[in-house]
């Protein structure tokens, strides 16, 4: 969005809704994106990252779901073109993707999908696919509600993650 190689004086001096929008592929949350432009400027990156992962604690069922419409399933390909896109095919490029893990992973998905009506999300980056597949194992034991804060907190990580991939490009 910026063509300014320092992301952060950039990010500083755009108008809130434009500081808002490069934030929006880091996670589609808007009170999060909200409260972080307008608490503008920072004086460092790690301030911004600080404030960012404190953000609007508390995300409701509602903003979690709204969020998770753009991310795809584990395994799967993010579609498009766009900068959320592109950042989850980079976060999941290291999920093996031979045709077992692939079909282990598919199961998986319909599985935790059945169970709780949503696609399942993990912070993919700096992950193997067995963690992956353990993960989802051991969550789909959890009750709808554990599942929601383990979900918001996914979120959370994906979202601190691809901000700082903002701040380091």
């Amino acid at each position: 969005m910026f063509n300014s190689p320092d992301f952060l004086s950039a990010f500083n001096a755009v108008s809130i809704a434009d500081a808002e929008a490069a934030l929006k592929p880091c996670v589609d949350i808007p009170r999060w994106t909200s409260e972080i432009a307008l608490a503008r400027p920072f004086g460092t990156a790690a301030e911004l990252l600080s404030f960012a992962e404190l953000a609007a604690p508390g995300w409701t069922e509602a903003e979690i779901d709204g969020a998770l419409a753009h991310h795809p399933r584990i395994g799967e390909q993010a579609a498009g073109s766009g900068s959320e896109a592109e950042m989850s095919r980079r976060e999941q490029s290291g999920v093996e993707t031979s045709a077992g893990v692939q079909a282990q992973l598919a199961a998986g998905n319909r599985a935790y999908e059945d169970r709780f009506g949503r696609v399942f999300l993990i912070r993919a980056a700096g992950r193997s696919a067995e963690e992956v597949l353990a993960s989802l194992a051991a969550r789909l034991e959890n009750s709808v509600e554990e599942e929601l804060d383990v979900i918001a907190a996914q979120l959370r990580e994906i979202a601190i993650l691809r901000l700082e991939g903002l701040l380091n490009q």
